[in-house]
């Protein structure tokens, strides 16, 4: 097994930079580069480093963890320099003159994997804890990152296994006059609610994605209503063009922002109208589509009628008082009034996508095409009367939910999990 490093803390400069080291050298190569005895372990010291040929590298905090009680599972060091470009650069010198090896992207992540110190959600998890951008976000992924995911799936491969060891005395000893032909009502019942949480958990699949990715939010409506403007107001900044000539906007516009904790994706349409614009109608047509595609539509315009929200933007000119009047919310983009509650409200709609409370169980496609796998082959078993064929679908099952944490995988899906992490992670 090689022992690798890498930075990971924040590009240099910065106040302080952190080497990791793991692998079975670590701790030699932390006394190759300092002549004054280790620290204990678990203990952080300040000790002078040393290049191979005596000068000094750097007055830095070293602290090592020998496995299995590290995060890697391996023997660990962390390096705690200061973050100067030439100090972090003449440091990573020395401990490849060293032999160590530079780590791969999720290298030590994959490791933890791999000494059994994560579980395949936990690791996921982990990824979408450090993409995190909004709270509901650091939440969700911060829940799982205990291993909740496995947890409840262990509960469930035990529900199998106890019908498994049934069904296989049943096939072992079927001649035997006290052994039933087939699954036992006690066992019915077992997979019948083992199935309805496996729906449950997929349909809340949705759910996570939304928190993960984002909830989309439309803003539709006839040309110079003000959804550009609308646009910039909720996101502070000029991110579309506003103009009174009909027609500016002509393709679709996106701005990532928080909403109440959550990630929305606010998009800007062309306006609808007759036009013999071809540009035009190239536009008018991506922004029908990516409404339909929207998880929210808010319908802007003097006389909304189609969103599932409508909005007027312009009572500083229409006279209107900011708020609800029939049906319509009243505010102005340009002055401001009547936005904080606007912004108030759109965040409490969004937040019922999610149904904010526990946080959803899985976030992944992957993860929800696995229980889905693993609820098909519940529900074939279920509806089977050969023991064998049940016990088929039964075997898959299991398999389907040890591959949803990883006990069971493919190098190739391994691969492109551990390859979305930075390289330090």
């Amino acid at each position: 097994m090689t022992t690798i490093f890498a930075l990971s803390s924040g590009r240099p400069p910065s106040g302080v930079a952190v080497l990791r080291i793991s692998g079975p050298a670590a701790v030699a190569a932390l006394a190759a580069l300092t002549t004054v005895s280790l620290p204990p372990a678990r203990t952080m010291a300040v000790r002078r480093l040393l290049a191979p040929d005596g000068s000094l590298l750097d007055r830095a905090l070293v602290v090592h963890f020998p496995g299995p009680h590290s995060v890697t599972g391996e023997d660990v060091v962390e390096l705690h320099l200061h973050g100067g470009t030439a100090v972090v650069a003449a440091v990573v010198a020395a401990l490849t003159n060293l032999g160590l090896i530079p780590a791969a992207a999720g290298a030590f992540t994959r490791r933890a994997f791999d000494n059994g110190k994560l579980d395949l959600g936990q690791v996921e998890a982990l990824g979408d804890l450090i993409a995190a951008e909004t709270e509901g976000q650091r939440r969700a992924a911060l829940e799982q990152t205990g291993g909740r995911l496995a947890a409840v799936v262990d509960g469930w491969r035990a529900t199998l296994l106890h019908v498994r060891a049934e069904l296989e005395a049943t096939l072992d000893f079927a001649e035997e006059d006290d052994i039933a032909a087939t699954l036992s009502p006690a066992s019915i019942a077992e997979l019948a609610a083992l199935l309805s949480a496996l729906h449950n958990a997929a349909a809340d699949g949705r759910r996570g994605a939304l928190i993960r990715h984002g909830v989309t939010v439309a803003l539709v409506g006839p040309v110079n209503a003000g959804k550009s403007t609308l646009l910039n107001a909720l996101a502070r900044r000029d991110a579309a063009m506003v103009s009174d000539v009909p027609g500016t906007t002509r393709d679709v516009i996106e701005v990532r922002l928080a909403l109440g904790g959550l990630l929305v994706t606010l998009v800007d349409t062309a306006g609808r109208r007759d036009t013999a614009d071809p540009l035009e109608i190239e536009g008018i047509r991506r922004g029908v589509e990516r409404a339909a595609a929207a998880d929210v539509v808010v319908d802007v315009g003097p006389e909304p009628a189609t969103g599932a929200i409508t909005v007027a933007t312009k009572c500083d000119l229409d006279g209107r008082q900011p708020g609800w009047h029939d049906g319509t919310f009243h505010l102005s983009a340009v002055t401001g009034a009547g936005m904080a509650e606007f912004e108030r409200f759109l965040g409490e709609w969004v937040a019922t996508l999610v149904r904010p409370g526990e946080p959803p169980l899985i976030a992944h496609a992957r993860q929800t095409a696995a229980i889905n796998r693993a609820a098909a082959a519940v529900a074939t078993a279920l509806r089977a009367s050969d023991p064998v064929l049940i016990a088929d679908e039964l075997r898959d099952a299991t398999a389907a939910l040890a591959a949803l944490i990883g006990r069971i995988t493919s190098e190739q899906l391994l691969n492109e999990i551990f390859g979305r992490f930075c390289i330090g992670k």
